[in-house]
């Protein structure tokens, strides 16, 4: 007898299975395995290093199928960064732009103390793409809701002036929100004395983190402009970059 069930249970193994769904606590499994139920690995090999290999994810849907697929580990890295470029691998927030001479500051009217934007324009840019800058009124237009890093520096003259330019002369960063304008960073020039010569350092750079909303329009500029000489503000070197760090 014992003899006759072994065959028989050799019979029912040899069946193929490739074809078959199977269930564990479900009568109708919707795929080749099918658990409805919870899953415990007891010891799994570890990954030398991510490239190589995939993660494993459960989609959530609401049909309560809940199915396991391969993630690439580069995809969640690039969703903390918004968007990717698919040609350049580029995160699609960033731009930077220089200008190592022409520099004009642009009076835009009554903004925050005196505040006058650079004129930054799109053959200047060094990295980035047109979407995201403004050639109309020289700003950086916010992609999507985050935090992002801002680096502005600007190097008035050749940098040092044989006079002190007043307290409230410097750079800074200029937001505009659906038309409220507020200085979100500004560094005044440093004024120093030497052997009774009073001297300015108009070398200056701000640079910090902020949290902005999509649409949000960013100027990098010069506060109390007008009483710089336009002739050293052609002289002048500026750039800026900004990207975005988190969501």
């Amino acid at each position: 007898m014992k003899t006759k069930i072994y065959i028989t249970w050799l019979a029912i193994a040899a069946i193929p299975l490739s074809a078959q769904n199977i269930g564990i606590n479900t009568s109708s499994p919707q795929a080749s395995l099918d658990i409805n139920g919870t899953v415990k690995i007891r010891a799994t090999p570890s990954a030398p290093s991510l490239p190589g290999y995939q993660l494993l994810a459960v989609n959530q849907n609401t049909g309560g199928d809940f199915q396991v697929a391969q993630v690439n580990p580069q995809l969640i890295v690039n969703s903390t960064i918004s968007q990717i470029n698919a040609t350049t691998g580029v995160s699609t927030s960033v731009y930077a732009a220089r200008k190592t001479n022409g520099t004009t500051l642009i009076d835009m009217g009554i903004l925050p103390n005196g505040f006058r934007p650079v004129n930054f324009v799109t053959p200047e840019r060094t990295l980035g793409t047109t979407a995201v800058f403004s050639d109309t009124d020289y700003a950086y237009v916010v992609p999507s809701n985050g935090v992002y890093n801002v680096r502005f520096s600007f190097r008035y003259g050749f940098g040092i002036l044989s006079s002190v330019l007043p307290d409230s002369t410097g750079v800074a960063v200029l937001r505009n929100r659906a038309g409220t304008y507020t200085l979100i960073d500004a560094k005044s020039f440093d004024g120093i004395t030497i052997n009774s010569q009073e001297i300015t350092l108009s070398n200056e750079t701000a640079d910090n983190d902020f949290t902005f909303q999509a649409g949000d329009r960013i100027s990098f500029g010069i506060t109390n402009a007008s009483v710089l000489d336009p002739g050293l503000i052609g002289a002048s070197q500026t750039s800026f970059h900004v990207y975005k760090v988190s969501n």
